[in-house]
């Protein structure tokens, strides 16, 4: 079996590929650019665009599978779904998996995640006789963007400090991709993939004071001060979206799926996994 993987320099992507790789599967990892790291043995690179369609015409050629990753610029902008789904199908994909949102069904207007509905009706009106999509929640790994200042000064800086979410590891969401990928008996599911608890911005930064054995201070950020620091690394037409479900999120939203479960037989990672595995970003 033969999958390509696009996005697969990113948070979900480098753990999908292993992921394929060690159960066998021959996987062509496609990005715009280098593989940091290498590949495992299994998998090789392709340099293409997921925003221009024909550049993925020879990833493409003969695989089995296509996972679906928008990121960066794709998620508001760029060529349509249907003409990449309709090369994917020119060159014999059967099945697609798609990496979308919980937002896509929470919050069916939002603008942020416009994209990832048209990605959604066009998978699911596409001719590819087999397609599942995955609706994540908020990545524990978005964490991340306090590493720099819990090295720096051991303080973590966010809105909405006591609102609590379920949050999954981006290492479930690979896995659960891993499966519906290669495996039968998923075409036509929707799974929402969340962690096991909710947990809040300060219980996380307590998280990351634990692992590291040292105080961590949290200060929170009003909606304006977040805005300006997500600026820097998430497109301005979804930072607002984000913020409205980090502040005031819906029931639906904090609702822990058994998706992940019922997929990969065991329950999903809490945070406290994700941190002690990411512990190095933040020493």
């Amino acid at each position: 079996m033969t999958v390509v993987v696009t996005g697969s320099t990113g948070n979900v992507g480098r753990a999908l590929v292993p992921a394929l790789t060690a159960r066998g599967v021959q996987v062509t990892a496609v990005s715009r650019r280098a593989v940091p790291g290498g590949l495992p043995d299994g998998a090789r690179h392709v340099r293409a665009d997921l925003g221009e369609a024909e550049s993925l015409r020879g990833a493409l050629r003969g695989a089995d599978a296509l996972f679906v990753l928008l990121a960066g610029e794709m998620l508001i902008g760029g060529e349509r779904a249907e003409t990449l789904l309709g090369v994917a199908e020119e060159e014999g994909v059967r099945r697609v998996v798609l990496l979308s949102s919980q937002i896509t069904a929470t919050r069916p207007e939002a603008v942020s995640h416009r994209r990832l509905r048209e990605f959604e009706e066009a998978v699911r009106g596409s001719g590819s006789s087999e397609w599942t999509i995955l609706r994540p929640g908020g990545f524990a790994s978005n964490a991340f963007a306090w590493a720099e200042s819990v090295r720096a000064e051991r303080r973590v800086f966010a809105p909405y400090g006591d609102v609590a979410l379920p949050v999954v590891d981006p290492v479930d969401i690979a896995e659960v991709a891993a499966v519906v990928l290669r495996e039968e008996g998923h075409a036509g599911e929707i799974y929402e993939l969340t962690g096991p608890a909710a947990v809040t911005p300060r219980e996380q930064a307590a998280v990351l004071a634990g692992l590291l054995g040292e105080e961590v201070a949290f200060t929170e950020l009003s909606r304006d001060a977040a805005l300006a620091r997500m600026a820097q690394f998430v497109p301005a037409e979804v930072i607002g979206g984000t913020l409205d479900i980090l502040g005031l999120p819906l029931p639906a939203e904090q609702v822990v799926s058994p998706d992940v479960e019922k997929v990969l037989g065991r329950p999903a990672a809490p945070f406290s996994a994700w941190a002690a595995r990411s512990l190095p970003a933040f020493r």
